[in-house]
């Protein structure tokens, strides 16, 4: 089993309040998604205490492409903390919750002009992936009826990533900064960023020594670097490290598949580091002989961004999936189908699934039947699975009960979310709460 990790605010909900649930999914339709903001702001303070620990110059930019939450936007807004950005929508919509436009970083590769345009006009930073984007930034920059500059960071591309389509490697970032050299009266340089797939702090550390040989280049060319950008990926748990050891070294076998097939990779659901954890180890790593990196950092005055977005909306959400019905199969397996499809629980970017337990609430009370069974969507497609794993019910699932699904803002609610069948897209209650359980739900737009 992997029992969810359940905020206590959202584990109350739960168990206390079961009409409340069955009453949205009846108003709202199934599936529907709750979203928590309290969540995102005790994540960004946990994250932000650790840098003022550390007594760091720090910058924290949410990035926005993990959900698409506009309380999420709020909160962040809220904590005082900047968005990054990774199109003109999310750049707007950053600007709506109330960020200030220069506290927004823009990421991404494929910038349109519109919305480079955009972000000059705003005053927002532009991280700058290649000299290609440099020269196109270039070309908006002078088309500007009036002086115009742009804030800008250029994006590194680590040693350890060689085959990577983003960032510029060591001679292309050197040439860039020449040209900021010569174009001094279009652009402002702040700085280097770079991202790295994983969760490892390691990497980043190496990534980030790697860039300081950059700042010192910058220098000597009159140039004045006042930010190093690791991007994201720092950790969250979604379960027990516990469970999740004894999950992969027992429970993870073929059998325990509907399909008879394990996915080749999960997120590391039950990872030894929280998200304060990682970054207090990334600080207090070697950056050279008898220096940490937060050494380093408050000596040479650089402030240090970072661009978290699952470990910022961590417990942020649940996802509610009302049951249609139950039916035995021929291979004595048994599949529970839900309103709603797997584009709406999904863990994409793993070709994978979500591997939590879903928690069942029942809608009346029935003797216990120990079920297993895997859960589909209402599609017509064979694939539209949303948990391929076998899931032990100690009651067996009834039409109209419903699933809940534990901690989905980290992309898994809306990233591949559409309107197949013309379903329309899920609903989204933004979920606030008083003193004595007094929970308010109102749109999320």
């Amino acid at each position: 089993m992997l029992k969810p990790l359940t905020d206590p605010l959202i584990s109350t909900f739960i168990n206390d309040f079961p009409g409340t649930l069955k009453d949205l999914v009846k108003q709202h339709g199934s599936p529907l998604n709750l979203v928590w903001p309290h969540a995102f702001e005790l994540n960004t303070h946990a994250l932000l205490a650790v840098l003022k620990q550390y007594n760091v110059p720090h910058a924290l930019f949410y990035g926005a492409k993990a959900n698409k939450s506009q309380s999420m936007l709020s909160a962040a807004a809220n904590s005082g903390i900047g968005v990054d950005v990774s199109s003109i929508h999310e750049l707007h919509a950053a600007l709506r919750a109330g960020t200030p436009a220069e506290k927004i970083c823009a990421t991404g590769p494929a910038k349109t002009a519109a919305f480079h345009q955009a972000l000059i006009s705003a005053g927002s930073l532009i991280c700058v992936d290649s000299l290609e984007e440099f020269d196109h930034l270039k070309s908006v920059i002078d088309a500007q009826p009036s002086l115009a500059k742009a804030r800008v960071l250029l994006r590194y591309r680590p040693k350890s990533s060689p085959g990577s389509r983003f960032g510029m490697g060591s001679e292309d970032l050197l040439e860039g900064l020449q040209r900021l050299t010569k174009y001094a009266e279009s652009f402002h340089f702040e700085g280097f960023h770079f991202h790295l797939g994983g969760y490892g702090f390691e990497s980043r550390a190496q990534a980030f020594r790697e860039v300081t040989g950059f700042v010192e280049a910058a220098r000597e060319m009159g140039l004045n670097p006042q930010m190093i950008d690791i991007g994201g990926g720092l950790p969250i748990r979604y379960v027990e490290p516990e469970d999740y050891a004894r999950f992969l070294q027992n429970d993870n076998n073929p059998s325990h598949y509907y399909n008879l097939k394990v996915p080749a990779t999960y997120y590391p659901y039950g990872g030894d580091l929280t998200a304060p954890q990682w970054l207090t180890l990334l600080l207090e790593t070697e950056h050279s002989q008898g220096l940490s990196i937060a050494n380093y950092l408050n000596r040479q005055n650089i402030t240090l961004a970072l661009e978290p977005g699952r470990s910022l909306v961590d417990q942020a959400a649940i996802s509610i999936f009302r049951v249609t019905r139950t039916k035995k199969l021929a291979d004595n397996k048994t599949v529970i189908f839900v309103e709603g499809s797997s584009f709406s629980a999904c863990e994409t970017w793993f070709a994978s699934e979500y591997l939590i337990d879903p928690i069942l609430i029942s809608t009346k009370e029935l003797p216990d039947t120990p079920t297993q069974a895997y859960i589909a969507g209402h599609s017509c497609l064979d694939d539209d699975v949303i948990t391929h794993r076998l899931i032990h019910f100690a009651t067996a699932p009834q039409a109209g009960d419903l699933l809940i699904y534990i901690n989905t803002a980290g992309y898994q609610m809306d990233l591949l979310e559409n309107e197949f069948h013309r379903h329309p897209l899920p609903r989204r209650l933004t979920a606030t709460c008083c003193t004595e359980g007094n929970f308010a739900f109102s749109p999320d737009y």
